[in-house]
C-alpha cells in the first residue's frame, strides 16, 4: 500500500518519473521551496535536498509551493482513500465532499464520532495537516479548475470553493500557486458556460481507463428521464446539498470533460467529488492490472481491457434502492422497475436540462410513502424496501460516502431483507471498496467457470484469497466474461 512506502521506494518513483504516484503524494525541493507530483519533468533534486508529504496541505503549512512547471494541484485524488478505511481515509472523502464548508470542522467530527480536538491530532499525526488545512488545500484545488477552465467572476468562483472571503481566497492562492488569480486564469482555456451556474471542467484520470466499459455499464443501467447514456458519453440529474443539478460527462485522453447545470456555484465541490467517484478516476489501474495479470485465469481479460473500473454512486440512497430492486432479478427488468418509480415518484425539474432529462431519482420519504403503489413484485419484497425507505427517510438508518465498511455492513445486514449480496454490492459501488468478491451472484458464478476458475460460492471465496485486496476488480473481470462468449 502507498502508506508503507519508504523514503527510497518514493524517490525511486521521482526518479522514474512514475505518473502512477501523482496524487499520491508530493515531493518538496528544499533548495527551491516547492513541492511537486512524482513526474514532474524538471531535474530530479538530490536525495539530501527533498522531503515527501502524505498530502498538499502538509507542504503548505511546511512553506512549500506549487510548482508552475507539473502543476501538482491538477492530478488525479490518491487511490489510498479506497483501499483504506481508517478514520483519516474516511475524513479525506469527506473533505473532498464538501462537509467542511457545509458543516464545520465540528460537523467533521461528528459524522467520524470523535471530538474536534482528537480529529485534529489524529489528521494531523497522519496526514500532516489537519481538517481545516486539508479541507482549505482542496479548496485552492477547486478554485484553480474553476479560474483556468471558466470565465465566471473571480468573486463567485472564491465563494463557490468554499472561501469565507475574497481576501482569504487571494491569500491562499498566492500562497499555494505563487500567482493571483488573474495570472492563474491567464494561463487557462477557457469555456463559456450557457447560464449562470453552467460549467465546463476537465477532470483529470489515470490511465489505462477503461472508457467502453465503464459508459457500457452506466448506460445498461440508465433510468429515462433521469439518465442519458451513449458509447461514450453519460449524463444524468442528481440533488446537491444546493439543489438539482445535472452533468455530462465524456472521456478524452487523460481527462473526463465535465459539463455540470448546478442550482448554486457552492454545489462544485460535491459534484466534483460525486463524478469522480462514480467514475473510479482515482483508481491505480496500473497497479490493479498488473496485479490481476498474474492469475492466469485472469490475464486475457485483463489484456483485452486494461483500466477497467469499478462505477461508483452519486447518492447513496438511491444506490441502496436500485441494489434493492435488482436484488435477484435481471438489469433490464431492474431498469424498468426503476423507471417506473422515478416517473411515478421523482421531483420534476422546473425545467428540463439540455438533454431533456426532467427527473430525480425518488427519495427515500416518497418511497416510504408512496411506493407500495408503484413496486411490483413479492409483497414480502415490498414490504422490505418501504420498511428500509422508512429507517433511511427517518434517519434510524444511514448510508455515506464515508462509512467504516464493517459497520456499513452489519448495519445493512441487520435490515430484513438485506442479504450479503446486497451489502457487498453496495460495499463496491457506494465505498468503492476494492476487495469485494459477491459470490451469491449468479452471473459472477458464471464468468468464473467461463475462465476456469471454482463457480461454487465457498471455492470461489477461497480463490479469491489470492487476489486481494483487488477483489472487486477481479469481479469486474467475471462479470465481464458471463456476459462475453468468447474474450477478444
Amino acid at each position: 500500500m502507498l502508506a508503507d512506502m519508504d523514503f527510497e521506494q518514493r524517490y525511486r518513483a521521482v526518479v522514474t518519473r512514475d505518473a502512477r504516484f501523482d496524487g499520491a503524494f508530493v515531493l518538496a525541493v528544499r533548495t527551491t521551496g516547492i513541492y511537486c507530483r512524482p513526474s514532474c519533468p524538471a531535474r530530479t533534486p538530490k536525495p539530501t535536498n527533498v522531503e515527501f508529504f502524505p498530502t498538499s496541505a502538509a507542504a503548505h503549512l511546511a512553506g512549500y509551493r506549487a510548482c508552475k512547471r507539473c502543476l501538482p494541484e491538477a492530478v488525479p485524488g490518491s487511490p489510498e482513500w479506497n483501499l483504506r478505511s481508517d478514520t483519516a481515509a474516511r475524513a479525506m472523502r469527506l473533505i473532498a465532499d464538501g462537509v467542511v464548508e457545509r458543516e464545520g470542522v465540528p460537523g467533521l467530527a461528528a459524522r467520524l464520532g470523535y471530538t474536534t480536538r482528537h480529529l485534529n491530532r489524529l489528521l494531523s499525526a497522519e496526514l500532516g495537516a489537519g481538517p481545516l488545512a486539508l479541507a482549505r488545500a482542496h479548496r485552492a484545488q477547486t478554485a484553480r479548475e474553476l479560474l483556468v477552465s471558466t470565465e465566471l467572476p473571480v468573486a463567485e468562483i472564491a465563494f463557490a470553493s468554499g472561501f469565507g472571503s475574497i481576501r482569504q481566497f487571494n491569500d491562499t492562492i498566492a500562497e499555494v500557486f505563487d500567482r493571483t488569480p488573474a495570472q492563474l486564469r491567464a494561463s487557462g482555456l477557457h469555456h463559456r458556460g450557457t447560464g449562470a451556474a453552467t460549467l465546463q471542467l476537465s477532470l483529470p484520470i489515470r490511465e489505462p481507463f477503461d472508457v467502453a466499459g465503464v459508459f457500457a455499464w452506466l448506460a445498461a443501467r440508465a433510468v429515462p428521464g433521469m439518465e442519458t447514456a451513449s458509447p461514450d458519453s453519460y449524463g444524468r440529474t442528481l440533488a446537491l446539498p444546493g439543489g438539482p443539478g445535472s452533468f455530462d460527462v465524456r472521456a478524452e485522453p487523460g481527462r473526463l470533460r465535465l459539463t455540470a447545470r448546478l442550482s448554486r456555484l457552492e454545489d462544485v465541490t460535491p459534484l466534483l467529488y460525486r463524478v469522480r467517484r462514480l467514475f473510479d478516476a482515482d483508481a491505480d489501474p496500473v497497479g490493479i492490472d498488473a496485479a490481476l495479470s498474474q492469475v492466469p485465469e485472469l490475464a486475457d481479460s485483463v489484456a483485452a481491457t486494461p483500466g477497467i473500473r469499478l462505477p461508483g454512486a452519486v447518492d447513496p440512497h438511491e444506490m441502496a434502492f436500485r441494489a434493492l430492486i435488482g436484488q435477484q432479478i435481471s438489469v433490464a427488468a431492474a431498469r424498468t422497475q426503476l423507471r417506473r418509480l422515478t416517473e411515478a415518484l421523482g421531483a420534476r425539474l422546473p425545467v428540463p436540462d439540455e438533454a431533456g432529462r426532467d427527473r430525480l431519482f425518488p427519495t427515500a420519504a416518497a418511497i416510504a410513502e408512496a411506493g407500495r403503489s408503484v413496486l411490483v413484485g413479492p409483497r414480502q419484497r415490498i414490504e422490505n424496501i418501504i420498511a428500509i425507505a422508512e429507517r433511511l427517510a427517518g434517519g434510524e438508518l444511514d448510508l455515506g460516502f464515508a462509512d467504516d465498511p464493517d459497520e456499513q455492513r452489519r448495519r445493512l445486514l441487520a435490515q430484513p431483507g438485506i442479504g450479503e449480496w446486497t451489502a457487498d454490492y453496495l460495499a463496491m459501488r457506494v465505498l468503492g471498496h476494492p476487495d469485494i468478491l459477491p459470490v451469491g451472484d449468479v452471473a459472477l458464478r458464471t464468468g468464473a467457470k467461463r475462465l476456469g476458475l471454482p463457480d461454487r460460492p465457498a471455492t470461489l471465496r477461497d480463490w479469491g484469497r489470492t487476489v486481494s485486496p483487488w477483489r472487486s476488480y477481479a469481479s469486474l473481470h467475471l462479470w465481464r466474461a458471463s456476459a462475453t462468449k468468447e474474450l477478444r
